[in-house]
């Protein structure tokens, strides 16, 4: 008797309708632990800096006297210094800081988080760099939080396909949308530096996962804006152009940001100090910096509010700023405290645009838009190519001021200053600091796995390797059976790879071993040798396998065909096509 299944329920469509219910589950939950976590490092951050008489504000209110308030600002930052480079050092697993370059190489390699210790430990540094004045960024440790609080999800062992990539988006966009009060903004941020690719599977729970991040901000706790700014019109179409000209100025002053913090950590490495006095160091030197320019230490959120209002600084005074924040911001993160970029960077861009606005004004009065109109796109048109994140920057102006026109000329500044810095110096900072680990993503994430993948790993398990004292009967009689035209010859002492010959190189008549018919291969690799290194040196290789070798001595390790190297490669562009135009 057959059966009527037409009525019954379509497993398969369950199957998608419970998956896309626990994908945005995943969304709404890692979103709204992020922004509470988010939430409670920036406040626990500005408590820090009131209890331990960093803010200005505090300093005023405490009654102490000059040679007592100077004590402190030299001695705080100095403790401050020395417990993050113990724990850093000695605690972490990494035995170095994590960020957004860590959580950027895992989402792109598939290659997994740095040990959750490592990330909380980092978090927990980073917390006593800002609440001791580092001049560093809280919104780089907010992020790699997000990351962290994503990965997690992973231990709940979710049938979700491609979920690392798909939590540490959320948590990435929660952070980002808390942090500015901008959903958008942290939405596109997530994508546009961290994932690379919108497909539906990661875009919808990032979605919710911002806008959740964005609800416990604004109607839990009711946070401010970063900024509270309400721009004038642009006076005349011609001045787009000065934001062009402004844009070309941000880029040489962020490529003078990035490359003064590389610089001064490649020296600070090169002095050879221990963790303990760098630290050290590193903290009187920034009180000492404090004491002469408190503008330029900490967060920095004073003067960038001050960098808003029109005559609050001399031009003098913002290009001091400016170079000022930029040496100190490198030099705390080159000799040991712990923090971002994010923030540092928007107070630079804000003084250069003041500045640039200063300048202009004085030779043509009263010609230019509103000073704040250039403070503003000077701000995004520098943390932009810093970040790697353009669009992110234009959509956090347009959900901070709701100014289409302003949108639009932060977009000109923005785009110049990309193209010239991506010219001259790449993509972003985080970029450059994976190249510097030999991670390179500037041809795109296909080739940077490959470049990952090693060949050792696809070597052939039925390979003929015979030591070279086997006879010529024993390996055409295996030849024969697995279908091989070649084999391989070692040492039977040590292992040592000797060469290698060809079935037509064997007499079986002959009864001698085969040592006397081998030949040099004319390519090798190594432990080392990547899948995408090994397909570049195989546009003129003929024969079965390529033979792969130790460095350190020459031992065989096995054999890789030329087919498995290339399916290796069609394999991985199919799951990152599957990835990339994956629904729910």
């Amino acid at each position: 008797m057959s059966v009527d299944t037409s009525a019954l329920p379509d497993r398969s469509a369950m199957e998608m309708t419970k998956r896309a219910i626990t994908v945005i589950l995943v969304g709404l939950i890692i979103g709204t632990v992020t922004a509470f976590i988010a939430i409670a490092f920036v406040e626990t951050v500005l408590w820090l800096n009131n209890a331990l008489l960093v803010s200005t504000y505090s300093k005023v209110q405490s009654g102490f006297e000059y040679w007592q308030i100077a004590l402190i600002t030299i001695s705080v930052p100095a403790i401050g210094g020395l417990i993050v480079a113990l724990l850093i050092s000695r605690v972490a697993p990494t035995k170095r800081p994590t960020g957004p370059p860590d959580v950027i190489q895992a989402v792109q390699l598939q290659s997994g988080m740095p040990d959750s210790k490592s990330g909380v430990i980092t978090s927990l540094a980073a917390l006593i760099s800002l609440g001791a004045g580092a001049s560093v960024g809280q919104y780089g440790p907010m992020v790699y939080i997000g990351a962290l609080i994503g990965n997690q999800i992973q231990r709940l062992k979710l049938s979700i396909p491609n979920l690392p990539t798909v939590s540490i988006a959320c948590g990435v966009a929660a952070a980002i949308a808390a942090a500015f009060n901008a959903p958008i903004a942290g939405l596109i941020f997530a994508h546009e530096a961290i994932v690379r690719h919108y497909s539906m599977q990661s875009f919808a729970p990032a979605t919710v996962a911002a806008v959740s991040g964005y609800v416990v901000a604004n109607v839990v706790f009711d946070r401010a804006p970063l900024l509270l700014i309400q721009p004038g019109e642009i006076l005349q179409g011609g001045e787009f152009l000065l934001f062009a000209l402004l844009g070309l100025a941000a880029a040489a002053v962020s490529i003078l940001y990035m490359r003064t913090i590389l610089r001064t950590a490649k020296f600070a490495r090169e002095l050879n100090i221990a963790p303990a006095p760098r630290g050290l160091i590193a903290g009187v030197g920034l009180g000492l910096a404090t004491l002469w320019l408190p503008e330029i230490a900490g967060l920095g959120q004073f003067t960038l509010r001050f960098a808003t209002i029109e005559g609050a600084f001399s031009a003098f005074e913002l290009g001091g700023f400016m170079l000022g924040k930029i040496a100190l911001t490198a030099f705390c993160l080159g000799f040991g405290f712990v923090g971002g970029v994010f923030s540092p960077a928007l107070v630079v861009g804000a003084l250069l645009g003041g500045l640039f606005w200063t300048v202009l004004s004085s030779l043509a009065p009263g010609v230019l838009s509103s000073y704040s109109i250039y403070v503003i796109c000077g701000m995004v048109a520098v943390t932009g190519p810093v970040i790697g994140a353009p669009l992110t920057m234009i959509l956090i102006v347009f959900e901070l001021t709701r100014s289409y026109d302003l949108a639009i000329a932060s977009m000109i500044a923005v785009v110049f200053s990309n193209l010239v810095t991506y010219r001259f110096f790449g993509r972003s900072l985080f970029d450059h600091q994976l190249l510097m680990k030999g991670v390179d993503l500037s041809q795109g994430r296909d080739q940077a796995r490959l470049s990952d993948m090693l060949v050792s790993d696809f070597t052939a398990e039925t390979a003929p390797i015979f030591p070279q004292t086997a006879t010529q009967e024993e390996v055409i009689a295996h030849l024969r059976e697995t279908g091989w035209n070649e084999a391989y010859a070692t040492d039977p002492g040590t292992g040592r790879f000797v060469g290698f010959l060809r079935a037509v190189d064997l007499d079986p008549a002959s009864g001698s071993t085969i040592a006397e018919r081998l030949h040099d291969s004319e390519l090798t690799f190594n432990e080392t040798t990547s899948v995408r290194q090994a397909m570049e040196k195989l546009s003129s290789f003929v024969g079965d396998a390529i033979p792969i070798v130790k460095t350190s001595d020459n031992s065989l390790i096995g054999v890789v065909t030329e087919g498995a190297i290339i399916q290796s490669y069609l394999n991985l562009a199919a799951d990152l096509r599957r990835e990339e135009n994956a629904g729910l």
